[in-house]
């Protein structure tokens, strides 16, 4: 199927007897002819609504997942009979018998008829079954190949390096980020500096925003961790800005191997969708995820990253293996697995930072894993999300209370979440930066907690299908409405609520 839009009212021509070289900038675009090739058919087409387009506006692409299909538009092959089969409300076509689609420009009077390309979805489950068997640097190679400057390797400088070597190796260009918590032990920093003179590479650093981590250590101190569990310093210092971070990418590849956390890592694929980010495009599928080292055995990497001769982390000569943030890492035993020596103090079947937290299973998410405690009853608390003072936390009363008012003072946007659910602790930077945004304009925004006792009532009373579920309340009117999409960044849901309210 072909996507056109006009820019002009003015009449297509019959017939096309030339047409240009298509250059970069103009790919897909059709530029006008002389005025006199056109016949008198406008008052045909000037009638109709069309959806108009800048000149030299170019179609929004997605080259990292777009298959290059061979398109070729014959001269003749967009007669004026063809106009009746298109939909102006939709810009579609609907019947293009004979058009073979190249992208070549052709001249069409005042006419900019713009041809898509075809968006091709990838299904990731069976090319992770195609990879499975395959080198860590034909896995790197594939990702880079498919997604280009769209994808960056996550390097937490410990034997991450593997990534770069193998990427360089390649022979394409690649990206490399790294989250810097503050609290990195010295000999990492040296590190990275090693690793960018010796490949000629700048890494992209990532920082936590200042003001969250001002707000933790004033509350609960530097070291609060060791008491309550080290999710929520986690959540600020390196899950947010990894969020950013993967909000600019299409995918991002990591260093994850299976042998490395049996609890939470045994099952990860090659290639896999991320279940608990979004990439630039937003909304669920929009990050994909790639794991090259998932089948190598630890000691293969290093018997690698020996005979290559690369940099090295100088911790793992004092018994360092996975190296995180120096209060919560510590060298491990001989013997000992090396997620022992990290959060030591808990769970070891269930040890993620939040960075790879869609590797837990909902059932090890409610049954202690450092994000909550498990009382003796069997009941679970788990350590809440969307925590700001720009949200309210809304009680089953208060929402009651919320779907009883007809002219509501204000208008509300409510999320109905489960803070276990991967899907929910995504979307908490955009659903924070939002309420951010909304502060001081007349509009409110709240989360309920719709889990546990609370789901028949919402599913009954708020239209909860799955987890998040984002409701508008308006002020004059007493029932919600159900926010559609799956995208859940800032953007579109600013412009659901503008839209609204």
């Amino acid at each position: 199927m072909a996507s056109l839009a006009f820019t002009s009212s003015q009449a297509v021509s019959s017939s096309f007897s030339s047409y240009e070289q298509p250059r970069a900038s103009h790919f897909g675009l059709f530029k006008p002819l002389n005025r006199s090739h056109l016949p008198s058919m406008a008052a045909n087409i000037s009638r109709r609504k069309c959806a108009v387009k800048p000149l030299n506006a170019e179609p929004k692409r997605n080259d990292s997942i777009v298959e290059n299909v061979k398109q070729r538009c014959l001269p003749n092959a967009l007669n004026y009979p063809m106009l009746e089969e298109y939909d102006f409300r939709n810009d579609t076509v609907q019947n293009l018998e004979g058009c073979e689609l190249t992208g070549s420009p052709l001249s069409c009077g005042e006419f900019t008829v713009v041809v898509e390309e075809k968006v091709k979805v990838e299904d990731y489950g069976k090319l992770a079954k195609e990879l499975e068997n395959g080198s860590p640097l034909e896995i790197i190679d594939k990702a880079l190949e498919k997604f280009g400057n769209d994808i960056a390797i996550a390097f937490s400088g410990a034997e991450d390096v593997a990534l770069i070597e193998y990427a360089q190796l390649t022979g394409r260009p690649f990206r490399v980020f790294s989250l810097d918590t503050g609290r990195l032990n010295p000999e990492t920093y040296k590190f990275f500096d090693e690793v960018e003179k010796h490949y000629g590479i700048r890494i992209e650093y990532m920082f936590p925003d200042a003001v969250e981590v001002q707000a933790l250590v004033r509350s609960k101190g530097l070291f609060s961790f060791y008491e309550d569990g080290h999710q929520e310093c986690c959540r600020v210092r390196k899950v947010r800005p990894l969020r950013r971070a993967l909000k600019g990418l299409r995918g991002w590849i990591t260093g994850q191997r299976k042998d490395q956390s049996p609890g939470t890592r045994s099952e990860i694929p090659v290639v896999q969708v991320d279940p608990a980010f979004e990439g630039m495009d937003g909304g669920v599928g929009s990050l994909v995820k790639w794991n090259p080292l998932a089948n190598v055995d630890g000691k293969d990497v290093w018997n690698f990253l020996r005979t290559m001769k690369v940099p090295m982390n100088s911790l793992h000569a004092q018994g360092y293996i996975s190296i995180g943030c120096e209060p919560c890492t510590r060298p491990v035993l001989p013997g000992q697995h090396e997620r022992e020596g990290r959060w030591w103090w808990e769970d070891a079947k269930a040890k993620e930072c939040g960075l790879h937290k869609g590797n837990l299973k909902e059932e090890a998410q409610l049954n202690g894993n450092g994000n909550g405690d498990v009382h003796a009853n069997g009941s679970a608390t788990v350590a809440d999300i969307f925590d700001t003072e720009k949200i309210v936390s809304l009680s089953r009363p208060g929402v009651e209370n919320l779907l009883k008012l007809q002219n509501r003072r204000e208008p509300w946007l409510v999320v109905l979440y489960a803070p276990w659910c991967q899907f929910c602790q995504a979307m908490e930077g955009s659903y924070v930066e939002l309420a951010e945004k909304l502060a001081g304009t007349g509009m409110k925004v709240g989360k309920f907690r719709a889990d546990g006792e609370q789901k028949a009532f919402a599913q009954k009373e708020l239209q909860l299908g799955s987890f998040p579920t984002i409701l508008f309340f308006p002020n004059h009117s007493s029932r919600p409405i159900k926010y559609p999409s799956e995208k859940r960044d800032v953007d579109s849901l600013m412009a659901f609520v503008n839209a609204l309210r």
